[in-house]
């Protein structure tokens, strides 16, 4: 709805600014990305492997083999295969599972590559079922079978290919069928970051974000990112707004964070010493408090705070049992004797 006087409604307003943010967020994110191996901070072994694939494909004239990367959001997927590309010195084109929902949909991409281009497939173990079989004649024999027709009268037409790279990405490994999984030459799991690494990547990142942090700072930030580099540069720039709002900044208006403008940010935005956010806090509050520490199901739990199952299972829960504060059993989650000692209760006895 828009007003006569020409001004946005405010409900309005609020969905084009927070586009413009989300739009924002994405350009500064990808300005923050790392342009090669040399730059890319953390994951040694993977880096190490990769560079010798991609090396070796190089020397030897020849497109890489097809590469497949696995692990939990926001380690740098979908910075490597980018890196591929760039070291590579080949284009790179960039789709995901979700979004190829036909054979016809892949075939179309597939006929329009270049030679030697990198086709990159996020979430590739959501590929639906035809395009996933058409996938396996493509990356072994660069051939695809197109049907032209239907029924008894359809004709499938052979179209070769040029030779290509597949760059796969997957948060969920197990999901991949055994006979896609097998066709990648290289394979690599991505694990988290320690604190170490974390805290270069946000002393890279305040570089290129013109922000001045000592090692202190950055080092805070990293312990609460959860083991994830997104996670770093996400908190980073909201540190770094809070430097400028509430004057933290130099004589060029430089913004400064020193550890105590970093602790008061992330205070503010409800990130805890451990990197619990409000919802995973609420979601451990619920399960001590409401349940008496369980065992209590996935629906109830995400009644309890206000969410969806899927979110509390995919977003917090992972999190929570990585740092031991609650277990998965066959009768529901439970709190661990470490959640009871991160709220400041005493378990209960048995």
């Amino acid at each position: 709805m828009t007003l006569e006087t020409g001004f946005v409604a405010s409900d309005e307003a609020e969905v084009i600014l927070s586009a413009k943010q989300s739009s924002d967020d994405r350009t500064v994110e990808g300005a923050l990305r790392p342009d090669s191996l040399d730059e890319f901070v953390g994951q040694e072994r993977v880096r190490e492997q990769l560079g010798l694939v991609l090396r070796a494909a190089q020397l030897g004239s020849r497109s890489a083999d097809h590469i497949l990367l696995s692990g939990p959001p926001g380690l740098g997927k979908t910075t490597l295969a980018m890196i591929v590309a760039a070291e590579l010195g080949m284009p790179i084109r960039i789709t995901s599972g979700p979004a190829i929902t036909h054979a016809g949909d892949l075939a179309s991409i597939l006929t329009s590559l270049q030679d030697g281009e990198v086709l990159f497939i996020d979430e590739i173990h959501r590929l639906a079922r035809p395009a996933e079989e058409m996938l396996y004649m493509a990356m072994e024999d660069y051939r695809v079978d197109v049907v032209v027709g239907k029924g008894p009268g359809a004709t499938a037409i052979p179209l070769d290919l040029p030779a290509f790279t597949l760059v796969g990405a997957t948060t969920r490994a197990g999901l991949l069928p055994g006979p896609l999984r097998d066709r990648f030459g290289f394979t690599a799991h991505m694990d988290y970051y320690d604190v170490d690494d974390l805290t270069q990547i946000a002393q890279r990142s305040a570089l290129l974000l013109d922000v001045s942090i000592d090692n202190e700072a950055a080092s805070e930030i990293a312990s609460r990112s959860r083991g994830t580099p997104r996670i770093v540069n996400r908190l980073l720039r909201r540190v770094r707004d809070f430097a400028q709002v509430h004057g933290s900044v130099d004589s060029s208006e430089k913004p400064v964070v020193a550890v105590d403008v970093a602790r008061q940010a992330l205070a503010l935005f409800d990130v805890d010493e451990l990197g619990l956010d409000r919802l995973d806090t609420s979601v451990l509050e619920a399960l001590v408090k409401n349940f008496n520490g369980g065992p209590v199901g996935l629906n109830t739990v995400a009644v309890a705070v206000g969410e969806e199952p899927e979110t509390v299972e995919t977003v917090v829960e992972p999190f929570l049992v990585r740092i031991g504060l609650m277990m998965r059993t066959p009768r529901g989650r439970v709190a661990t004797p470490a959640a009871w000692q991160k709220l400041d209760l005493e378990p209960p006895t048995t």
